[in-house]
C-alpha cells in the first residue's frame, strides 16, 4: 500500500501562483510514476500533469507554460508550482501514484483549489 498526503491548495485571484505538494508513503517502488490530475464541479477527472522518477513529464494543453510539476525523489515527493492562475483551473486536485510493475496506482484525497475572477 501507499499512502498519499497532499497539501498546498487554497484561494488565490486569478493571475496569481499555488504549489501543490504530495508525499508518497508506504510501499514505494523506486521506478514510479507521481502526477496531478483535477476534477472540476461537474466534470470528469483530467490529467494535468505527470513526472516519472526519471525526470520525464507530461502536461495538459492548457497548463502548459504556466504549471511546472517536479519531484524529489529522495522524499518520495511530488510538486505543482501552478502560476498564471485562471478561474478555470479551479477544482480539485487529485494526487496520483502508478507503478508499471503490476499496474499498482494510488489516489490521494485531494486539495482544493479555487482561483477567483
Amino acid at each position: 500500500q501507499v499512502q498519499l498526503v497532499e497539501s498546498g491548495g487554497g484561494l488565490v485571484q486569478a493571475g496569481g501562483s499555488l504549489r501543490l505538494s504530495c508525499a508518497a508513503s508506504g510501499s514505494i517502488f523506486s521506478a514510479n510514476t507521481m502526477g496531478w490530475y483535477r476534477q472540476a464541479t461537474g466534470k470528469q477527472r483530467e490529467l494535468v500533469a505527470t513526472i516519472t522518477s526519471g525526470g520525464t513529464t507530461t502536461s495538459a494543453g492548457s497548463v502548459k507554460g504556466r504549471f511546472t510539476i517536479s519531484r524529489d525523489n529522495a522524499k518520495n515527493t511530488v510538486y505543482l508550482q501552478m502560476n498564471s492562475l485562471k478561474p478555470e483551473d479551479t477544482g480539485v486536485y487529485y494526487c496520483y501514484y502508478y507503478v508499471l510493475i503490476g499496474g499498482y496506482q494510488y489516489w490521494g484525497r485531494g486539495t482544493q483549489v479555487t482561483v477567483s475572477s
